[in-house]
């Protein structure tokens, strides 16, 4: 591939392509390859001027190296993934722009004005039709009063003026339709699966595959708080499904031999084996998309308090027209009043405000699922954190084995790891990443793996029983014990770790110490938070004293909360909304399910438990929690534009009311004023909410 540097700066290059016009296809199959280079940041491709632009990191020459030797036609990804780009979209509104404009531009300069007046009569059937509607359903809302307004200009013989309106009136419908369809996409896009590895049935033996090598008429194992990665049939085992993201339904639906499960949902209680049905990803991209469109979550609060508002306004307009016209009987000061309404900005640009602050989050790799929960968030006072994989890192790291029997270190670690890798836990990763290191092999020894939400496991290998989990689970709860003869060495366990217990038939046998370093940011990322609202920041743990309180000291939170059972943590965040508090909660495990369901704003990490990025709000990228304090900096400014929007349309329409009834202007110039303004605070509202 030819290619023509155009202009450089530091960190950012633009190239042109020397050659035909890229396709929709070639232009997102490059892009996905360009995206896809460690040392690339940000990527464009404008396919109908033949340029890259690409903003990266470090080194240029890897990039250009890349490309130069690269050949379009050898570049192959699936129809899915360059269908959800939504090039092909973009550029269809972009035509429909066009089209619009020059539209518009002919009718006003080549067409005869007796055939333009006809068929601006046709035109305007569509506004009139939409109306008789409304006032068919006894409703008296926007479109009465878009119709109401041309065919008034119509019967004064004004077409100019009707013509202006409609031009105006399809122009803004183009654009929120647009926006509206792009923020749908990007949500559905950062919501849609994505499944990296899956169990597969093979005879009796489970297989880590992955997910691209499963095909229809496979058999997939799925564990408890792990997403079902593929439509299909329920071949044995038995679950309670959380299938929201499809259905809509609140409450979790068992599944049994022969009920049929759905990409994206997940496994709240149990396991199943299922018969793949669907492996394409197409189809679950399209429910998601279906999902959001028939959905309520993408409206907010005030955003539907502005639309009823708007609705609300318009017997208002009427019953001013008809005051107007009873005292002036001046039909053109009547019509200047229904021509300006304050209803069509309010429906408009609210809506468009919200959209592009949920755009702007999933540019930022920040899943928004709908408005409310930034208004939500913009309004929160009490912020609670989950301590592991949230406060610390994301990937505990294990620091050492300690045998409590004569079995070597190394054999102890296989075991645990055998049966930890089936759940999606950071500390259980831990564990199996320890394992691969070691390259030790731990094939399927073991029966089915029993998981006890924030407790631990218990399974059987040959005769023994394994338990492995907290000191809570291993010793309270399972009473097993420790020989005498290692008493001392369990009190000599270092303090300065988290503790894993493994136990075969109720004796202890090891313990897995592992280091769950705080992040980096994690400290000034509450520093942020405090700075930007919140007055309460509080730490929940279910690991011990010791740990959690070593953990708040160094991350700066105001309260701390230490062993704590799942439903412990959601009846604290009931607590705090009880007091009157607005609550976010940030999670990313399984046992933080409940605290995130009673949250008004549910945070999840992104690479955390399946079950909680189901259940919340808001899904963050795992490498920062400085987004969490960016979100909240974009909530508040998102509800600082929509007010001083609604200021100026008050403002704006209320000047040109009063304008057209002291006859200072005409009705045409109050009519393109009022839409021009409609059209620019819309456009503004567009606009990046954080540079």
């Amino acid at each position: 591939m030819k290619l023509i540097i155009k202009h450089q700066t530091k960190g950012r290059i633009r190239l042109h392509i020397d050659g035909n016009s890229l396709s929709n296809a070639d232009a997102d199959s490059l892009y996905i390859f360009i995206s896809s280079i460690s040392t690339v940041d940000k990527v464009k491709i404008y396919d109908r001027t033949n340029d890259i632009v690409i903003f990266y990191k470090e080194s240029l020459v890897p990039i250009l190296d890349k490309l130069s030797c690269l050949n379009l036609s050898m570049i192959n990804y699936s129809k899915d993934e360059i269908e959800q780009l939504g090039r092909n979209k973009d550029n269809v509104y972009i035509d429909r722009l066009t089209w619009h404009f020059l539209r518009r531009f002919i009718y006003k300069n080549f067409i005869p004005m007796p055939i333009g007046n006809l068929l601006l009569m046709i035109n305007a059937f569509r506004y009139i039709r939409q109306g008789l509607l409304c006032l068919k359903n006894k409703k008296i809302e926007v479109p009465v009063l878009d119709a109401t307004a041309i065919s008034i200009s119509i019967f004064r013989r004004d077409f100019g003026t009707a013509a202006n309106i409609m031009f105006l009136l399809g122009l803004g419908e183009i654009l929120e339709d647009w926006t509206r369809k792009k923020s749908i996409d990007d949500l559905a896009r950062a919501m849609s699966l994505n499944t990296g590895k899956v169990w597969k049935k093979d005879g009796e033996q489970e297989v880590l595959v992955n997910a691209d090598e499963i095909s229809s008429g496979d058999m997939v194992a799925v564990n408890i708080g792990s997403q079902i990665p593929f439509d299909g049939v329920v071949t044995a085992g038995d679950a309670m499904v959380n299938q929201a993201s499809m259905t809509g339904e609140s409450e979790p639906v068992r599944k049994t031999i022969g009920s049929s499960v759905y990409a994206g949902t997940v496994i709240e209680e149990g396991r199943i084996i299922l018969l793949v049905k669907e492996a394409s990803g197409a189809t679950k991209y399209e429910k998601i998309v279906k999902m959001i469109e028939d959905s309520e979550k993408l409206k907010s609060d005030i955003e539907d308090r502005y639309s009823h508002l708007a609705d609300k306004l318009v017997p208002y307009t009427f019953l001013g027209a008809g005051l107007v016209y009873a005292l002036t009987r001046n039909l053109t000061k009547t019509l200047g009043i229904l021509m300006v309404d304050f209803s069509c900005a309010l429906k408009l640009a609210m809506p468009i405000s919200v959209l592009s602050a949920i755009g702007e989050g999933a540019d930022r790799h920040s899943t928004i699922k709908g408005g409310k929960y930034l208004e939500a968030l913009a309004e929160s006072s009490v912020i609670v954190f989950d301590k592991t994989g949230t406060l610390t890192k994301a990937e505990p790291r294990v620091r050492d084995v300690i045998s409590f029997n004569e079995m070597d270190k190394d054999e102890c670690l296989k075991i645990a790891a055998c049966l930890e890798e089936h759940f999606p836990h950071s500390m259980a990763r831990a564990v199996v990443r320890e394992a691969e290191i070691k390259n030790l092999e731990h094939t399927e020894m073991h029966s089915q793996v029993n998981y006890i939400v924030a407790h631990g496991i218990v399974s059987s290998i040959g005769s023994e029983r394994v338990i492995i989990g907290s000191n809570h689970f291993v010793f309270e709860d399972e009473k097993c014990s420790i020989r005498d003869d290692k008493k001392e060495l369990f009190k000599s366990l270092p303090v300065d770790c988290s503790h894993l217990y493994m136990a075969i038939n109720n004796i202890l046998e090891a313990v897995i110490l592992i280091e769950d370093p705080v992040r980096e940011e994690a400290s000034q990322a509450i520093k942020d938070l405090r700075d930007q609202g919140f007055n309460k920041i509080i730490m929940m743990s279910g690991d011990s004293e010791r740990t959690a309180k070593a953990i708040a000291e160094a991350v700066g939170v105001d309260i701390y909360y230490s062993e704590l059972l799942p439903e412990d943590k959601a009846m604290l965040i009931k607590k705090e909304k009880e007091l009157g508090n607005k609550v976010v909660m940030v999670g990313d495990g399984i046992n933080d399910s409940p605290a995130l369901s009673a949250a008004d704003v549910a945070i999840a990490i992104s690479d955390g438990a399946a079950i909680a990025r189901e259940i919340a709000d808001i899904t963050i990228a795992a490498d920062s929690l400085n987004e969490i304090s960016v979100l909240k900096e974009l909530s508040k400014k998102m509800m600082k534009r929509i007010d001083k929007n609604y200021k100026r349309i008050i403002g704006i329409n209320g000047s040109l009311i009063c304008l057209n009834v002291l006859g200072l202007i005409q009705p045409t110039t109050a009519s393109l004023i009022h839409n021009a303004s409609t059209l620019g605070i819309s456009i503004g509202s567009m606009k990046k909410y954080i540079k």
